[in-house]
């Protein structure tokens, strides 16, 4: 985020730059203020397909179903194709329980073929709280770059909210091998090596506090 804040302090006219901070801020959950950036950089970039999508997700997070499907209509008809104009009209999908959502996905995946595409959709399966449709995209991720270690994570979420613990603890231990600074995947091993246990807990007892 702080990145893309300084590449447009020094050039606004990077699309890029504007397209990134608006998805740092959906997936951050700062929708406001993603649907803010998203207007802003439209301004500038007025037929972007992917501005257009961006600010749908941000709209669709928001419960704005009306503008979300006005404004990912609008995206999916400027000139060229992108995995990720795909991947916000499959969460629209999703968001309003149709079934056509593996349709916009497979548009998504057949477009791109960086692991980032099957993460992304991954986490938005998990933003709806459907892990199930979300783990084999995880899974696919983690297959395509086994040496990330945010696709061993997000599989490993998805197989924790499925009861899969023991897979979910190879997940997070894996992502932890690859950056052990990785302070959510140590919780979420601690929440797997004894499920049932609060987290709260355990902290507590291994820092001696009552």
């Amino acid at each position: 985020m702080r990145c893309y804040s300084r590449g447009l302090e020094e050039n606004r006219s990077l699309v890029g730059g504007w397209l990134g901070q608006v998805q740092m801020l959906v997936l951050l959950g700062e929708l406001p203020e993603a649907e803010l950036w998203a207007r802003k950089a439209l301004e500038l970039f007025p037929s972007h397909g992917d501005l257009m999508a961006g600010r749908a997700q941000a709209f669709c997070r928001m419960g704005n179903k009306k503008q979300a499907y006005a404004l990912c209509d609008g995206a999916l008809q400027q000139a060229g194709q992108s995995a990720y104009r795909w991947t916000v009209r499959g969460e629209i999908m999703l968001a309003n329980r149709q079934d056509v959502d593996r349709h916009c996905f497979d548009k998504a995946l057949g477009l791109d073929p960086d692991w980032l595409v099957p993460l992304e959709i991954a986490l938005a399966c998990l933003y709806y709280g459907k892990a199930g449709k979300a783990l084999p995209f995880a899974q696919r991720a983690v297959e395509s770059a086994p040496d990330q270690h945010y696709a061993w994570h997000v599989q490993g979420l998805c197989q924790q909210q499925l009861g899969m613990n023991s897979a979910a603890r190879k997940s997070f231990e894996r992502c932890l091998e690859l950056c052990p600074r990785h302070s959510e995947a140590a919780s979420r091993l601690a929440e797997v090596k004894m499920p049932g246990f609060p987290l709260g807990r355990i902290l507590r007892r291994l820092f001696g506090r009552t």
